[in-house]
């Protein structure tokens, strides 16, 4: 993986914006990462810390495949307790691989179900208390703070919200709702199926050129036929182009660590999922 990492590093444009570290926490078994320049709770989860057991060990935030609302409902209460947070202000995604971005508000607490939650692949708010949370297992998670409002964003970016720019539409939702200037925004983009494992077909580096250009090319690598798009600097490309203050990026790949993270792929389907979570505070003067 770090061949690929090296060529991500390289491959984005020369400044000091791009922290190509996350710091690794634990409270109790549960472990998560978080971003630096990220000041109020948030995290990218691990596998670890849970109760769910068999294929689904231990720490699955997600319902479907097989999983009971029991363990998803106590995994939930862990991060919370972990974060610091109220479960019972959770807003969840349920997600379609679309470009959907919602506003919410306390209203939209409605439980742990987030199958019962409209479509959408990211969340934003400003409301203090809220946790937002989106739901990956190779997939590219997203979570954004704005240092000036206080206003959070939080983002599921598989291939096709990469290529729909999910990053950039959240970004763009945090403006237009609250106020927001990209330069007061800190970003972090979580562990997903790197460089070096994502292999694909011509149909995503179309639709990738089709959405970013040119410029997106050399993130974009082929061999022997096949493509292995970088989709964390293709991300970070979204946020930078629009002038966000810091990003973080994890150096970690879901499918070589699939011991450690959910991995779609590695496991041909049989996993649980991890989260991106973050919870929006007041801003003191």
């Amino acid at each position: 993986m770090g061949r690929f990492l090296r060529q991500a590093e390289g491959s984005l444009p020369d400044c000091d914006i791009f922290h190509f570290m996350m710091i690794t926490k634990k409270h109790g078994n549960l472990e998560y990462l978080t971003a630096q320049g990220i000041a109020v709770p948030h995290g990218f989860t691990t596998r670890y810390g849970g109760v769910s057991t068999g294929a689904k060990a231990s720490l699955n935030l997600a319902l479907g495949r097989g999983e009971t609302m029991e363990n998803v409902e106590e995994n939930l209460r862990i991060l919370a307790k972990a974060l610091d947070f109220d479960p019972e202000k959770l807003v969840l995604t349920r997600q379609t691989h679309s470009d959907i971005v919602r506003a919410v508000t306390e209203a939209d607490c409605a439980g742990f179900c987030h199958r019962d939650y409209p479509e959408c692949d990211a969340l934003v708010t400003n409301t203090p208390g809220l946790a937002l949370l989106v739901f990956t297992a190779d997939c590219t998670p997203l979570l954004m703070w704005d240092s000036v409002t206080g206003a959070v964003g939080a983002a599921h970016a598989g291939w096709r919200g990469t290529a729909q720019d999910i990053a950039g539409k959240t970004l763009e939702a945090m403006v237009r709702h609250y106020g927001c200037k990209p330069e007061n925004i800190h970003a972090a983009i979580g562990p997903n199926i790197a460089q070096c494992h994502f292999e694909t077909d011509a149909d995503v580096p179309d639709a990738l050129l089709a959405a970013f250009g040119p410029e997106v090319e050399r993130l974009i690598e082929k061999r022997e036929g096949k493509y292995f798009p970088d989709l964390k600097a293709i991300n970070a490309y979204a946020l930078n182009r629009r002038g966000v203050g810091t990003i973080d990026i994890s150096t970690q790949c879901t499918y070589c660590e699939n011991q450690r993270f959910w991995s779609h792929r590695a496991t041909h389907g049989e996993r649980g999922s991890q989260g991106a979570v973050i919870v929006c505070k007041e801003v003191t003067p």
